[in-house]
């Protein structure tokens, strides 16, 4: 996987290519039925590469930031699924107030062409770019004709709606991680670093790997999930995870002890031996098992509570039934 973060990484004589352009955020089934016509494309042109270019921040991040929206997959995730959907290379172009600036053609003539030496480019049909989003499909179509190179506009067509990554955040602030599996082709997954909580949950039997609920990430509503967690990186001198183990998956701010972060707690099914301080995991989110957050008057009743989550989450995920105790 070849990943570029800026126009001066991409060497001199790199191309010719094929270029897809877009923000790529949670890189959806739209988004991959985008990155199938550029590879079919540069097939067709004789083994040409692909290039996905997306940016870092979100243009509205740095235009509108009190609009900016939450952000699906984090740069390095969405260039991994950029190359899983067919991409050769990723260019993460730097958004900033500068190159918000540049006219259309200014970006056509410093990156498609002097820096890609373009071929084809394959975009969405409602693309925009360009200061104040001035160039569209037809803009590259004539820019193409005059520099040589061709251009496809895709609708981005889902069973209900278009696909689009607006729509997959609604979903996700909406809890339905069924739906957002659907689209996106795979699970909603969230990824931190495993930080010290209350420990509340090791003391009641059910310990949990506590990652932030940051602000900025699409987090799904609060409420209990079943899912799978797994370790990307693992702190130094703990033990590389290979397993993705299957998880009951709480999000919220534990009301029961008066929560005030927000977090993401994953409780590894029947297990209370694995070494998860300071690593980075990934959480994938596979069905919702209940509602918001619910207040318990008492630890016994929390506990009840606790048990029928997990007892789900294992027949959801293994198709394993609990054994009562005395069977």
């Amino acid at each position: 996987m070849r990943v570029w973060h800026g126009l001066d990484e991409v060497g001199p004589d790199y191309g010719p290519s094929v270029v897809t352009i877009g923000n790529f955020d949670g890189v959806h089934r739209g988004h991959q039925e985008v990155l199938a016509h550029a590879r079919a494309r540069a097939e067709q042109l004789g083994g040409l590469p692909v290039v996905a270019l997306t940016f870092n921040p979100h243009p509205m991040a740095v235009l509108r930031p009190d609009k900016a929206p939450a952000t699906i997959s984090e740069p390095e995730e969405r260039a991994r699924l950029l190359c899983d959907a067919g991409a050769d290379a990723v260019l993460i172009l730097p958004f900033d107030k500068e190159t918000s600036n540049w006219s259309p053609q200014e970006f056509i003539d410093r990156v498609l062409v002097g820096t890609l030496h373009v071929k084809a480019v394959v975009v969405g049909e409602n693309f925009r770019f360009g200061h104040k989003a001035a160039g569209h499909v037809d803009t590259l179509v004539e820019a193409g004709a005059a520099a040589g190179f061709e251009v496809e506009g895709l609708a981005l067509r889902g069973e209900d709606q278009p696909w689009s990554s607006t729509y997959i955040r609604e979903l996700i602030a909406a809890g339905d991680v069924e739906k957002v599996a659907v689209a996106l082709g795979r699970p909603l997954r969230v990824t931190g670093t495993v930080i010290e909580g209350d420990k509340r949950g090791r003391e009641l039997g059910y310990p949990t790997a506590n990652i932030p609920a940051e602000s900025g990430s699409a987090i799904p509503l609060d409420g209990v999930y079943a899912g799978w967690l797994r370790v990307l990186d693992p702190a130094p001198g703990t033990p590389a995870y290979d397993a993705a183990f299957p998880a009951a998956i709480s999000v919220g701010s534990n009301p029961t002890f008066d929560g005030i972060d927000r977090r993401v707690e994953s409780y590894v099914l029947d297990r209370d031996d694995l070494e998860l301080y300071g690593s980075r995991v990934a959480v994938d989110f596979v069905a919702r098992l209940r509602g918001s957050q619910i207040r318990f008057d008492t630890i016994e009743a929390l506990l009840v509570q606790m048990k029928t989550d997990v007892d789900q989450a294992r027949r959801l995920l293994t198709g394993d039934t609990p054994v009562a105790p005395g069977d």
